[in-house]
């Protein structure tokens, strides 16, 4: 395959998976586990960022790259899990055009959503939209990323560090200390809110059948030197799906990931 032509083909597969979502079936107890298991380190991963920005000694950029770090892992467990050991690899043969199958679409979605993840410090405005739905017998999980700001609702934490550089002594102590009193509002407002994440995988050997739907969405963002966080419920639609899956697969995201979205967002926006 010439180089143009392999440029075209990772463009047209980068292109094709926006709008789209990972489904994963959940057809006995044990998948319901490994379900529960995922969404716990999602929580984990939030509950240690908490604990990072109430660190008056960390600065709170050091904060999001570590959550940056144990996304990382996140991901490669779960494209492990989905795709095995080689991930890297058979993204690549689907991205040559080498193979055509879920296995390689899911391991291009998840490498591309982490590569767009790693650009929230590079680039201003950028948000990211984590959302995740239960349905009966099935989850999905929609990474969306969109150009905008979040409502006012959200929770904002200012780095000192990445922030105003010119302030006179008289007023850099002052504005550390509004940085520092930002952070720790921050950390409150996600461990207050992390439960909209428990929520969605309750204890399957003591779930019920009302247990079985539910979902949540998680904004973050940055604009200049402020981080954005935003949590909330998802409720999902019963009939988005005409039957069951038989294995993972990509499907359209849902006409709740863009009212979602939409919602915590403000101003117009664009998907990225």
């Amino acid at each position: 395959m010439s180089s143009v032509n392999e440029r075209r083909r990772v463009e047209e597969a980068v292109n094709a998976l926006d709008g789209q979502a990972v489904r994963v079936p959940l057809p006995d107890r044990d998948a319901e586990r490994t379900f529960r298991d995922h969404l716990t380190r999602v929580v984990d991963i939030a509950l240690e960022k908490s604990d990072l920005l109430a660190d008056p000694d960390l600065p709170l950029i050091e904060a999001y790259e570590r959550e940056l770090e144990r996304v990382r892992r996140q991901f490669t467990h779960r494209l492990r899990r989905l795709t095995g050991q080689h991930y890297e690899a058979v993204a690549d043969a689907y991205l040559r055009g080498e193979r055509d199958d879920w296995i390689g679409a899911l391991a291009v979605y998840y490498g591309q959503c982490y590569c767009r993840l790693q650009e929230r410090y590079t680039l201003n405005n950028r948000i990211l939209s984590s959302i995740v739905i239960r349905y009966s017998d099935s989850f999905t999980v929609n990474l969306r990323f969109v150009d905008g700001d979040v409502t006012p609702e959200a929770v904002r934490s200012e780095s000192s560090t990445l922030g105003e550089t010119d302030l006179d002594n008289r007023y850099r102590g002052q504005y550390h200390d509004d940085c520092q009193y930002s952070q720790r509002e921050a950390a409150e407002y996600i461990r207050e809110n992390v439960d909209h994440v428990r929520a969605v995988a309750p204890d399957p050997d003591a779930a019920v059948e009302t247990d079985r739907y539910g979902g949540y969405v998680h904004l973050t963002g940055r604009s200049g030197s402020v981080f954005s966080e935003s949590f909330g419920p998802v409720d999902p639609d019963p009939r988005r799906f005409d039957g069951p899956a038989a294995e993972p697969q990509l499907a359209p995201e849902g006409a709740e990931a863009e009212r979602v979205t939409r919602a915590l967002l403000e101003g117009p926006t664009s998907t990225s």
